[in-house]
């Protein structure tokens, strides 16, 4: 007959199945008394348990209840390591180790860290990590998980290696803390998991882990334990990184989103595809939407519900860590898209985590997102604002990625962002600025910018908020750049025109110059601008065909020589006509036209001749790099400037004429800052299909003729809707050069 347990031990065991104990291991493990050593083990279902001791001597248990066995081993006087040999009617002896048998596996420090939300690398303790432990039974490999959730009356671990039976594997709340851990032997890498959490509401809920390094595919959500046996080859890349300062060094950057780039690659598959197209075109740079995981694979993934994990639609986190250190190897650097300020309400995923609003703010005027039906943040939350920064660092450590780019960084900003009045709270001082994310923004890009050097964070910032990327110690949010979203509205705005028409409009191209260099940008033609009808970056310029094609090739030799780095949505490098489509890939079929080919062709040779002269992109955010010649031909649609190494002067120096009119200029006057030879390196007029005589190549003896402010000058034939780059040719200026007034 099985023991009467104590009352004490009664209610004890009672609130255990009922999963409402908080400190499974008082109650479960080993135990000294005045008897002896207690072993008291879960192990519901069983027939019989015994215990085997480190010294050989073997145990019978005996059922308390509901599944609880326990003995005590009398006069002895100390713990040991032990197994537990279980049946369960299979006429089999399994014998198992007892996860109550360990100590909490998160040390004093880390608790401390984790409470003053300061955990820089709140993923090697949060989370399921596998552990290794030596004893005298020997080697015990297990996992350890650990999961916030303050208010949780009780939280469980389930997942295929107990039945999905939360009974099995109640977690203990560590102090004050509110992380709640288990260390479970026997369980390793590529475990499915959730954690089953009985809410402040006494509601029992099941999550998947916060911190979950790896994820079921979805449509399935659970989460999967991780255990990383990825070999970096990219040593080279990252000590070089180190060095380099991506503010002021050239970036062209290639944004992807995956799925639908080439349908049907895995990361492995694209660390092949992806990374030979981008050597080819020349970018220094990819940019990947959101790679985290989301629910919903035809979005563009702005809706993250795994933070820490890659999406498994294409395979395991270290293939992704493979594709990564491929593109380093083959020197392209990797740019991922973070989204810091909103999340998705789905029931699995962080949405009142423990039975209240943890994640999100608890007041819906903070705390709900009207325009995406998403949860804000609570920004002021230190726990959760350690969440954030440490999911930055994450990805630039764990990964190597070397920047991130922030998604709606203004809705953020503001409090009253897309709210009406009475929808939004001001802050303390009654203003519409939302401190907490301020400080949230200016904590994660300082952090970054001090622990990964070399890094870039990049804002999608659409307001004219001051000191987006001016640094934290100057009061600024810290970004190293930001999207030039009003160059991008103003050109595409401006190419929409009829070129007959653009003389009216002259200022939307000559405009950006005014605010150029307030911040450090990004000149971005992004996802946003080629879905939800507003067709592709080719169809939203007038005329037949051949028109839009000639139009599209000036306009990328325009931003391939504005002051700021550039930004291209995959599709765009060739022209494609359709607008993004999640159903699909790319049409690759278009580069068997020779028309779309030549698109191609040009950004190839954009990417060289970017990289071939520091002044496009050396002095990118000083007045000094830029230099107008002629901003002022509205009537003939046309625009030349000088884009200078070096604010001396001295240096590599590349002018820049574009011709937005529908009419050749057989004749351009365009001052020059030096004597000599200079050559048309680009003509962009010589992609044209019907055979445009190119100018590229073209040597031209300035003349010391003063124009457009410029000691020399030279004059060339600018075709119609084309743009020309003029640069120096070494070592054939004169001497002592004469000047003619």
């Amino acid at each position: 007959m099985s023991p009467t347990p104590s009352p004490e031990v009664g209610g004890a065991i009672a609130a255990l199945v009922q999963g409402r104990h908080q400190q499974p291991h008082d109650l479960l493990g080993q135990h000294l008394e005045p008897e002896g050593l207690r072993i008291r083990v879960l192990r519901p279902l069983a027939e019989s348990v015994r215990v085997r001791f480190e010294d050989g001597e073997v145990l019978q248990l005996e059922h308390e209840a509901e599944g609880v066995w326990s003995a005590v081993r009398t006069g002895t006087s100390r713990t040991m390591d032990y197994r537990l040999l279980v049946a369960w009617g299979d006429g089999v002896e399994h014998e198992q180790d007892d996860p109550y048998r360990f100590a909490p596996t998160l040390g004093d420090v880390d608790l401390h860290l984790v409470g003053e939300g300061r955990h820089e690398q709140l993923w090697t303790v949060l989370g399921a990590r596998v552990h290794t432990y030596d004893g005298p039974l020997g080697q015990v490999t297990g996992t350890s998980f650990a999961v916030w959730a303050p208010r949780a009356k009780a939280v469980r671990v389930v997942g295929d290696f107990n039945g999905w039976d939360g009974r099995v594997h109640p977690m203990r709340l560590i102090g004050s803390s509110g992380v709640w851990e288990l260390f479970i032997p026997g369980v390793g890498a590529g475990e499915v998991y959730k954690y089953e959490i009985r809410g402040a509401d006494d509601v029992v809920r099941t999550k998947a882990d916060p911190l979950a390094r790896r994820t079921e595919c979805p449509p399935r959500t659970g989460s999967v334990v991780e255990d990383s046996t990825h070999t970096w080859g990219d040593a080279t890349w990252m000590e070089q990184r180190a060095q380099r300062d991506p503010h002021t060094g050239p970036m062209s950057v290639y944004e992807v989103h995956l799925g639908s780039w080439r349908q049907g690659l895995s990361y492995r598959e694209l660390a092949e595809h992806l990374v030979n197209y981008v050597t080819d075109l020349g970018f220094t740079h990819v940019e990947l939407l959101p790679v985290m995981e989301h629910p919903y694979g035809p979005s563009w993934g702005y809706q993250v519900t795994g933070y820490y994990a890659p999406t498994a639609r294409f395979g395991a986190p270290d293939d992704f860590k493979f594709l990564v250190d491929a593109l380093h190897q083959a020197g392209i650097g990797v740019i991922l898209d973070w989204v810091p300020g909103h999340f998705p309400r789905d029931e699995f995923a962080l949405a009142r985590f423990d039975g209240l609003p943890l994640y999100e703010h608890p007041d819906p005027r903070r705390g709900d997102q009207p325009d995406w039906g998403t949860h804000v943040f609570d920004f002021g939350r230190l726990e959760v604002r350690n969440f954030l920064v440490a999911n930055a660092l994450y990805w630039l450590e764990e990964f190597h990625v070397d920047g991130l780019r922030v998604d709606a960084v203004a809705s953020m900003l503001y409090l009253d962002y897309s709210r009406r009045d009475g929808e939004w709270i001001p802050n303390v001082h009654g203003g519409r600025e939302h401190l907490e994310a301020i400080g949230l923004l200016q904590e994660a890009n300082a952090t970054a910018y001090r622990r990964a050097p070399g890094i870039v964070t990049v804002a999608e910032e659409s307001t004219s908020w001051p000191g987006v990327t001016r640094p934290t110690s100057s009061g600024g949010l810290g970004f190293g750049l930001k999207w030039n979203m009003g160059w991008m509205n103003d050109t595409l705005r401006y190419l929409h025109e009829q070129p007959v028409h653009r003389q009216y409009h002259h200022n939307l191209l000559t405009f950006s110059l005014m605010y150029a260099f307030s911040e450090s940008f990004v000149l971005p033609i992004s996802h946003d601008e080629v879905v939800h009808g507003k067709g592709s970056l080719l169809t939203k310029i007038p005329g037949e065909r051949p028109e839009q094609l000639a139009t599209l090739r000036a306009f990328l030799g325009y931003m391939w020589s504005h002051p700021g780095k550039q930004l291209l949505f995959m599709g765009c490098e060739f022209a494609q006509p359709q607008e993004w489509a999640d159903g699909r890939s790319l049409e690759w079929w278009l580069l068997d036209h020779a028309a779309h080919h030549r698109v191609h062709a040009l950004v190839k040779q954009l990417n060289t001749l970017y990289r071939e002269h520091p002044a496009l992109w050396a002095l990118d955010g000083e007045p000094a790099g830029f230099r107008w010649l002629d901003a002022d031909d509205n009537t003939g649609n046309l625009l030349s400037y000088l884009r200078n190494e070096r604010a001396d002067g001295s240096g590599d120096v590349v002018a820049t004429v574009v011709n937005y009119s529908g009419a050749d200029k057989d004749w351009v006057r365009v001052g020059v800052p030096r004597a000599g030879e200079w050559e048309v390196v680009l003509d962009t007029s010589g992609y044209d299909e019907a055979g445009t005589p190119s100018q590229a190549g073209v040597r031209l003896a300035a003349e010391a003729t003063p124009w457009d402010d410029q000691p020399y000058s030279v004059t060339v034939r600018v075709a119609r809707l084309s743009t020309l780059y003029l640069a120096p040719v070494a070592g054939t200026e004169p001497a002592e050069p004469t000047l003619s007034l």
